[in-house]
């Protein structure tokens, strides 16, 4: 997407205590019907169209269940085809990444690398920030680049273990380490402190979680961005997957490896100058950060009121209504981060994504946005919407109340879904080049394949119950995702879900019970597929 910037200087910064912007902050005209952005919307409407279309041609009588499943049908279709349609288009963008730095290149200007942490096992963390450190200096970053680990860890024994990690690289000059006593505001909180005792003296700040984990030549590419660009506000590094201790953390990072690059060009093509922010692995301009901290506090109780827990979004909208833009560097060279292990610790990250996700609609209509930050909120949204929304679509096929003939929607839909597997594939058969890398990336893609069309179902299950926990008013605060405490054994209650959903199709939709196959037989075999994804590799 092309942003055409209209600039109107004002006066001011935004905060009374720090130092003048750099910058002068902007009002943003985004032009959005342009290049990229028509072609993804063509094609996702292209897609929408077909899909409903198929429902449609397939539905035997207009029942009032099937008069409910048309909307519904829709804005599934919406959502799977904007995701086909990002995949198209990352790949006919070319690959624009510059790996290569100029020989005697140095930054003009100061970044800090801010590392939060709450506690987490800080010595993975320490040994990477040691090779890090190490790896600045070797490229001549290390007078203009400087290590900050913002801890909000409580409890004696994971205080005692933090410090044990930490304070020996602080005492040698590794990094500089700082404990808040009380972490109010949390991560935002804590990066918002840094920012008023040390903002001053660095142009930019780059945000990593616990389990993030950078290079020193990307940070040196970020840095040289920043610096050629002076209006970017924040850059948000494309963010692969560290190798897992599981078969499922090893699926993620199959998965990242295949679809990441790819949808990331797509996205970051169609989002343009509005890009989004994904809460790590990120550069922002100090100045920038000043113009768009003060996050709004939504009236009323959690989980709909009170702090928003998936800042990062907002973060982002806010920054480029200050007039900064937002980019997103594709390239997952060199910045990582680690998958949950296990399904359960997957699930209990995912519910803190979901209430902050379902909060933003509450900011969709906040004046000055722009379009393009507007469906960045708006997709985040409808990620955990859409789960709920099969689940319905699923039980009116089950009771037979959707009349449908014939296998084209299952086709039609079968085919939109796998339009970005087919793209990472046709992509990596391309750069493959030699027969074995040719089989070994085809074994990859088919593995991936089989274990996301095992999984889904379980997710759709999960996250359809997140979704009506927010509904009616429970809090899951701000948890780590660690994982919660079992009540039944692994799988067992989707099992029994699975079940039952087979023991209403089968006698109530008759030969229509086949369209719930590739949903029910995940679902009765979830305790095993859990026991296999989840051993040790």
């Amino acid at each position: 997407m092309r942003v055409e910037p209209r600039l109107i200087q004002q006066a001011g910064s935004a905060d009374p205590a720090s130092p003048q912007d750099p910058w002068p902050r902007a009002s943003i005209v985004e032009t959005p019907w342009h290049g990229p952005t028509v072609t993804v919307l063509a094609l996702a409407l292209s897609m929408t169209i077909a899909i409903v279309a198929a429902f449609v041609t397939s539905l035997t009588a207009w029942t009032p269940a099937a008069m409910i499943a048309l909307p519904l049908v829709t804005v599934t279709a919406i959502w799977i085809s904007g995701g086909a349609a990002t995949a198209l288009l990352g790949l006919v963008v070319p690959d624009a990444r510059s790996t290569r730095l100029p020989a005697h290149w140095r930054p003009s200007t100061r970044t800090a690398l801010l590392i939060t942490v709450c506690n987490e096992d800080p010595r993975p963390l320490a040994a990477h920030l040691a090779a890090l450190r190490a790896s600045l200096a070797r490229i001549g970053l290390g007078e203009t680049v400087q290590i900050f680990v913002l801890s909000d860890t409580s409890g004696r024994e994971n205080v005692a273990r933090e410090e044990a990690a930490l304070l020996t690289a602080h005492a040698a000059g590794v990094l500089t380490y700082r404990r808040r006593a009380e972490n109010t505001g949390r991560k935002p909180g804590n990066i918002g402190d840094w920012v008023d005792s040390h903002g001053a003296h660095f142009d930019h700040m780059l945000v990593l979680d616990a389990d993030s984990r950078v290079s020193a030549h990307r940070v040196a590419r970020m840095i040289r961005r920043m610096e050629q660009e002076p209006d970017l506000g924040l850059l948000q590094a494309g963010i692969g997957i560290l190798r897992g201790r599981t078969r499922f953390g090893r699926h993620q990072r199959v998965a990242s490896c295949l679809l990441a690059p790819g949808f990331g060009r797509g996205l970051a093509a169609w989002s343009g100058r509005s890009g989004n922010y994904w809460g790590h692995n990120a550069i922002m301009r100090v100045a920038a950060f000043r113009s768009a901290r003060s996050l709004p506090h939504l009236s009323g109780a959690a989980p709909w009121g009170g702090m928003i827990l998936s800042h990062d979004f907002v973060e982002a909208a806010w920054i480029r209504r200050a007039g900064w833009a937002v980019a997103l560097d594709p390239d997952i060279g060199g910045s990582a981060e680690e998958a949950p292990q296990t399904i359960d610790a997957f699930h209990a990250r995912d519910r803190r994504w979901c209430q902050g996700n379902l909060q933003h609609l509450r900011l969709l209509a906040e004046p000055g946005l722009t379009p393009t930050s507007r469906v960045h909120l708006a997709m985040g949204v409808l990620s955990y919407l859409v789960a709920p929304i099969w689940l319905i679509l699923v039980v009116l096929v089950a009771f037979g109340g959707v009349p449908v003939s014939g296998e084209l929607p299952l086709i039609v839909v079968a085919g939109v879904l796998l339009t970005p597997k087919l793209c990472a594939l046709l992509e990596r058969w391309q750069a493959a080049r030699t027969l074995r890398r040719r089989v070994v990336m085809l074994r990859a893609a088919l593995g991936e394949l089989a274990v996301s069309s095992l999984i889904a179902p379980l997710v759709m299950l999960r996250q359809t119950r997140s979704v009506l926990s927010v509904c009616l008013g429970r809090d899951c605060g701000w948890k780590s995702g660690k994982g919660a405490q079992r009540m039944l054994p692994p799988g067992l209650g989707e099992a029994f879900a699975g079940w039952a959903l087979v023991a209403l199709a089968v006698p109530l939709a008759g030969p229509a019970a086949l369209w719930l196959a590739p949903v029910a037989l995940p679902l009765c075999c979830a305790p095993l597929v859990m026991r296999v994804l989840e051993a040790p590799v």
